[in-house]
């Protein structure tokens, strides 16, 4: 949507960290084995990717390096905490 529909955010990057976490958590219960958990991170950093690169087709939007490497931040942080608390 429009920045100008959008309300303030507090911290977008923080935001962007929080969400990719917790989806890659969701990956984690999701994932029967280690590859294909690989396969949903994978899935997740290219799926944040492209909605990175939509965004400049938006008015008011444009895309980010910075918002995709707070989700990468996020994937990684959960695959890590997931893989010391559960031995993934």
């Amino acid at each position: 949507m429009p920045a100008h529909w959008l309300p303030a955010l507090p911290n977008d990057k923080l935001l962007h960290f929080l969400a990719f976490g917790g989806l890659s958590l969701l990956a984690g219960r999701v994932a029967q084995t280690k590859s294909e958990l690989g396969v949903w991170l994978l899935g997740l950093l290219v799926a944040g990717w492209a909605i990175e690169g939509l965004q400049s087709w938006i008015p008011g939007r444009n895309f980010c390096w910075r918002d995709i490497a707070a989700n990468a931040a996020g994937i990684l942080t959960a695959a890590l905490c997931a893989r010391a608390v559960i031995g993934i």
